[in-house]
């Protein structure tokens, strides 16, 4: 059994992970911190998981040594500290934004000051696993993914890294859950309910991970990225409009992302032809870790659509994050990962 902690585990993500890696047949859960329900039943914070744990929150100060810590801290709180982790647990799984970007001057460029530790940047592997498959295998530290950039990265990478991509306009609408556990203004129900606001039209940090995945230009990119927040919790849909060197047809796409995502055990293409789901949606994918595709091509527009959902606590984050972990100790990928989601819900 492979014993494990998770750090700041009364947020969204956290409680998250910990529902997945208390069902997981090969992991024992010793402690969950959080220093504001220190002492408290975890159930009370997550009640979800009543009759499922009796774990109690611990502080940080009181984490014992275990075999992987997965760190849920908000950005800009691990990598100040990331020598006093390395000492607590043989692997990390970091999922916030302080070990994911390769390259330390696009860092300070879209999170605002220098990297803190710059000499673990290389220590770490992007822990997306449909990219970097082999690099988990065994690895010792790992990144997570920002939610709104993996549902881009995996609706594009298929035609980027064959050059198919002149320029590209991505619109991604996001729910109330990626803005956390915490609440502000803008999260406050009267404000937040029904919405449908764009609160990044331009300078998203999950740009910076479009650039380091897709190998872009880092100052002229060629990809126009914008987030909309919307009335849902629970997803996130990627809309990208590619517009293309030559003009491609759907069963020429079809054929691409077959290609590439064809044993993918966590990625479904869509192509129904009928019906109200013709296309991926973020509603049906509530507590899975799939990424759905699907496309619509305009070949005398030399434009492909490219659409993708996932759910963001999942594919976004914890289920990410576990399957990565899967990789890394050598355990069946998709070991417990296999809820299919919800519908209706």
């Amino acid at each position: 059994m492979l014993r494990v902690a998770i750090v700041g585990g009364s947020g969204y993500t956290g409680g998250e992970l910990l529902r997945l890696l208390l069902f997981h047949p090969r992991v024992e859960v010793v402690q969950v911190t959080s220093e504001t329900h220190a002492g408290r039943p975890v159930p009370l914070v997550h009640p979800n998981l009543r009759g499922y744990t009796n774990l109690r929150f611990v502080r940080m100060d009181d984490l014992v040594e275990v075999d992987l810590l997965f760190l849920c801290l908000p950005h800009g709180e691990v990598a100040p500290r990331i020598e006093e982790f390395a000492r607590l647990a043989e692997g990390i799984i970091d999922l916030s934004a302080d070990f994911r970007l390769r390259d330390p001057g696009l860092y300070a460029r879209f999170y605002g000051e220098e990297h803190p530790a710059p000499g673990w940047i290389p220590r770490f592997v992007y822990g997306l696993p449909e990219l970097h498959r082999d690099e988990l295998v065994g690895a010792r530290y790992t990144s997570g993914v920002g939610c709104n950039a993996v549902v881009t990265i995996l609706a594009l990478w298929p035609l980027y890294r064959r050059g198919l991509v002149r320029e590209c306009v991505v619109e991604v609408k996001a729910g109330s859950s990626e803005g956390g556990s915490k609440p502000n203004p803008a999260s406050h129900h009267p404000e937040r309910a029904g919405v449908v606001r764009s609160y990044a039209p331009v300078g998203h940090r999950h740009l910076a991970e479009l650039i380091q995945e897709l190998s872009l230009p880092p100052q002229s990119p060629g990809l126009y990225f914008s987030v909309t927040a919307v009335g849902i919790v629970r997803g996130a849909l990627a809309t990208c409009h590619c517009l293309l060197h030559e003009p491609l047809t759907e069963r020429d796409a079809w054929g691409i992302f077959r290609e590439d995502y064809g044993d993918e055990p966590f990625v479904r293409l869509v192509r129904v032809r009928r019906g109200i789901h013709r296309f991926p949606e973020p509603k049906i994918l509530a507590g899975s870790n799939h990424c759905d595709i699907g496309f619509a091509a305009a070949p005398e527009e030399r434009r492909l659509v490219v659409v993708a959902a996932i759910d963001n606590l999942m594919k976004g984050a914890a289920g990410n994050a576990v399957q990565a972990m899967n990789l890394m100790y050598g355990f069946p990928e998709r070991t417990g990962l296999e809820f299919p989601g919800l519908h209706p819900i």
